[in-house]
């Protein structure tokens, strides 16, 4: 628990001042709500939400946790159909993704989490899937199917959700089978691109004790970014995927649950991407894309143009199986969680030069087989008024991974220009069509953790929280090149970058994290809490060409080199948070306040430097800040919520063994503020009809979005909205959206295009689109 002290009086100084700003807010909106009904209880006022951020069935309002929750219905209103647009829910979520989502997929929350691309990295924010955790987030982002709610935890979670949860966790969770009737339910969309949502699921009770439940969905669309030479739509996806559950509850005291689930995607992700920032060898690139006699994509972000020389082909698959079971003894309950699962991405025929020129394309491909087992026991005690979680956890991955570079048809006539601007002859550098590099890469991480967590009442109005966690993670990484072209005058190997040397190394990492906390309730509908959280994140191997330096560090190369030390340290969190949760205005208005500070060491950052995937440990950091969540019943059918999340501080420390575009500057992704407005309507019109409908409007402040360069891109602002008739049976709903109404278009990433020094490609924005789903339930 080092450096501890860094936290007291700038902590509580950043959350004092944070606090000021925001606790006039419940007094002040107070004006906003009306009266209704609560449909869980038939009480007046707002919904309650039901939440297992401390492994057991809790009320939100009472959890000194900062979380956002949203159910079924609430997921399908505000169209999060994967991970992909979960800020839809909390302006304090961002996700980001590149070109391919095994490496680039992560989340991001309060500006903290795994940033840039690296095949090695675990998210900082842990992916939870019907308790099983997910070592990338891009499990993720294949289309939900058949989920019944979605929390999101923020801030470190370092007992109950510890594994690599320095930044907070997202808890996905099925739609269990239900024992007593035949049920089923089913949604059909068409929208702009020729988007085509279609899924369905059943739940057929087996007798008294046992039900089934089967799920399926498909989608596809044309991708939004556009070649002005054929007029065809880059980034293009088909989605299917299966889902069985069997449940099994002979009593009261035993249940077991069997989930299976396949999903496949393909089409020709991720590369479309538009000119950002300009460098030097753009006009060069450019000559060479009109020399094959083809046209230039336009400038403009907004025309969502791309010209490509090849045509990549994706395919991931996800499968896997969960074993639930449940055990009553005694008071409490034993229960355990295994799981088997299996992730394959292939990306073949990537244009890596991201252009039209004909330069440099590459294959690679990504797998991963994950096995996890944890048991936890929930149980009471009752002389001290407490209730406590024991647990242990072990996973076991591995991971296997190629990549083959070829240059194409004009990769000479690109370097001989290059060398050619240093006065070398044409043929000094070899960059003939054809493979170059075979590039073979594996790696093993596995997981060993024991963990316990208490709630203890003092009185009716306090109570103390404490947890512990002790993990021990050890992770082997390796590369090779199966092949490499013995040209001496290879293009890479003048520029001194590959061959890489080979490596096969290990680390090992032990860490204690935990809570502790204490919660009141000065009134009814009011509680305040103050924890500290210590969260922690593996360290591990850079499993890449250049893990363990250039060709200069290759004795292979140059014999006696020293290949460099690819290993990374663990980073950990010392997590304050400050936060009241308030219900008023006799439950039709509810305001949930968060202030926090996090003192981070060892931050691991990845960067793409062109030429070279690195990943780098930030000695120090720091944020600090503020969130507000508030809901308000204005009538019993209508509501309006208004969430931000305020920033002023998330920043990296100085320090000379990190990039010049990072040391000192402030984090990639994290706005200084960052809001969400939305006004929901559910209202009946006649016995058998209502209308439904949502806008909202999403904003968020100027960010850096290069972890390898000081682009940033400014404010953006985005409007989405729906409107639809339902039955008040609830047998059917139909209605029409629109997402990003006005257009917008402004860079998510960017980065560094390879072998383009001071260039920069970006991903953009989803464009508008619109469409009609039919959804229902039988």
């Amino acid at each position: 628990m080092k450096d501890l002290n860094r936290l007291s009086v700038r902590a509580m100084s950043a959350l004092l001042l944070s606090g000021a700003a925001f606790l006039a807010v419940p007094a002040f909106a107070q004006n906003a709500a009306a009266g209704g009904e609560n449909a869980a209880t038939g009480e007046e006022g707002l919904t309650e939400i039901l939440v297992t951020a401390q492994r057991r069935e809790e009320r939100l309002q009472d959890v000194p946790v900062a979380i956002t929750a949203a159910n079924s219905e609430a997921l399908a209103v505000a169209r999060i159909e994967n991970i992909a647009n979960i800020s839809n829910i909390s302006p304090s979520i961002e996700f980001r993704a590149s070109n391919i989502s095994s490496s680039s997929a992560n989340v991001v929350i309060r500006g903290l989490g795994t940033t840039g691309n690296s095949r090695t990295f675990e998210g900082a924010v842990g992916i939870f899937i019907d308790g099983v955790y997910r070592t990338r987030a891009a499990s993720a982002l294949q289309n939900f199917l058949d989920i019944d709610s979605l929390q999101v935890l923020r801030g470190p979670q370092g007992t109950l959700f510890g594994k690599n949860t320095s930044a907070g966790a997202v808890l996905v969770s099925s739609t269990a089978p239900d024992i007593g009737e035949l049920t089923g339910n089913y949604e059909l969309g068409y929208g702009s691109y020729n988007a085509l949502d279609v899924k369905g699921a059943v739940n057929v009770p087996l007798g008294d004790v046992a039900a089934l439940r089967v799920a399926a969905l498909y989608t596809e669309d044309d991708g939004f970014v556009r070649d002005p030479n054929s007029g065809r739509r880059y980034n293009s996806l088909n989605a299917q995927a299966y889902k069985a559950q069997l449940l099994i509850e002979p009593s009261d005291d035993f249940s077991m649950r069997v989930i299976g689930d396949y999903s496949k995607t393909t089409g020709d992700c991720c590369y479309a991407t538009v000119d950002y920032i300009d460098g030097p060898t753009q006009p060069l690139v450019d000559g060479l894309t009109l020399a094959r006699g083809m046209k230039l994509p336009s400038k403009r972000l907004k025309d969502r143009q791309q010209v490509l020389s090849a045509n990549s082909r994706q395919r991931i698959e996800d499968y896997g199986g969960t074993l639930l079971v449940d055990i009553g003894i005694g008071s409490g309950t034993l229960k355990s969680v295994t799981a088997l699962r299996e992730f394959n991405l292939a990306q073949i025929g990537a244009d890596a030069d991201f252009s039209g020129a004909d330069i440099f394309e590459l294959d690679e491909t990504f797998k991963s087989q994950f096995f996890s087992q944890e048991l936890t026991f929930n149980g009471e005690v009752e002389a001290l008024n407490a209730d406590y979680v024991f647990g242990l956890f072990y996973s076991d991955e591995r991971l296997d991974m190629t990549r083959d570079l070829s240059w194409g048809t004009q990769g000479q006539t690109y370097m001989d220009a290059l060398f050619g601007a240093l006065n070398a002859p044409p043929g000094t550098a070899y960059a003939a069509p054809g493979q170059w590099a075979g590039e073979r890469m594996r790696g093993n991480a596995t997981s060993y953790a024991a963990f316990a967590h208490l709630n203890a009442d003092i009185s009716d109005k306090v109570s103390l929280i404490a947890g512990l966690r002790y993990s021990i993670e050890k992770k082997e990484g390796a590369f090779r090149n199966s092949f490499y072209r013995p040209q001496l005058n290879d293009a890479f190997r003048l520029l001194g970058v590959q061959p890489g040397p080979s490596y096969d190394v290990s680390t090992t990492d032990r860490a204690l994290s935990g809570t502790a906390g204490v919660q009141f309730r000065p009134t009814d509908g009011a509680m305040i809490y103050l924890t500290y959280n210590r969260g922690f994140k593996a360290g591990g191997v850079n499993i890449d060409s250049n893990g363990g330096g250039t060709r200069l560090n290759n004795p292979a190369e140059f014999p006696g080199a020293v290949v460099l030390d690819p290993r990374f340290k663990p980073e950990t969190v010392n997590a304050i948070e400050l936060g009241a949760k308030l219900d008023y205005l006799d439950r039709r208005a509810r305001t949930n306040i968060a202030f926090f500070y996090n003192d981070i060491s060892d931050l691991q950052v990845a960067q793409f430097v062109g030429l070279q995937f690195t990943v780098l440990n930030a000695k120090s950091a720091e944020t600090y800040g503020a969130e507000i969540e508030s809901l308000f019943e204005i009538t019993p059918g209508l509501t309006l919520g208004v969430d931000g999340i305020w920033l002023p501080r998330a920043r990296y420390g100085t320090d000379p063994n990190l990039a010049a575009a990072l040391s000192g500057q402030r984090f990639r992704y994290a706005s200084k503020f960052a809001g969400n407005v939305s006004l929901s309507l559910d209202q009946p019109v006649t016995n058998d009809l209502g209308v439904t409908g949502r806008v909202q409007y999403q904003y968020s402040s100027s960010q850096f979005i290069n972890t390898a360069s000081s682009a940033r891109r400014g404010g953006a602002g985005t409007m989405n909205a729906n409107l639809g008739l339902k039955s008040e049976g609830g047998g059917w709903q139909i209605e029409g959206w629109i997402q990003n109404a006005f257009d917008k278009a402004y860079p998510t990433l960017s980065f560094n295009t390879p072998i383009q020094t001071g260039d920069e490609n970006a991903y953009l924005s989803a464009p508008r689109t619109y469409g009609v789903t039919l959804r229902g339930s039988f």
